[in-house]
């Protein structure tokens, strides 16, 4: 059995940058999607909330074939979802403004 330190290394020395990034990316996407998605439901706006759903779900499948392969592509994966809901709601602040 692997120890902590161990898995880590392991996972680190099979990290790809260019892939972290491309996943943050793709969630910072997922994430504007979701609350798009969101803002579209409560508006009633069946088209806007269909199309950004599938595309939502497509971006996540992405991510989900990341970290199974390696669990350190979860920290872009969570940056990449702050980042995209906090665009779009600041984006809904200033607008109601």
């Amino acid at each position: 059995m692997q120890t902590i330190l161990e898995s880590l290394s392991s996972s680190y020395a099979q990290f790809n940058w260019l892939i972290a990034f491309g996943v943050l990316i793709a969630y910072v996407v997922v994430d504007a999607l979701f609350a798009y998605y969101t803002l579209a439901i409560t508006k009633r706006r069946a088209v806007a909330a269909a199309t950004s759903g599938a595309l939502m779900h497509f971006l996540l499948a992405l991510g989900v074939l990341s970290y199974v392969q390696n669990y350190l592509y979860i920290l872009p994966i969570a940056i990449g979802s702050w980042i995209g809901t906090f665009l779009i709601m600041h984006r809904e602040e200033t607008n109601v403004s």
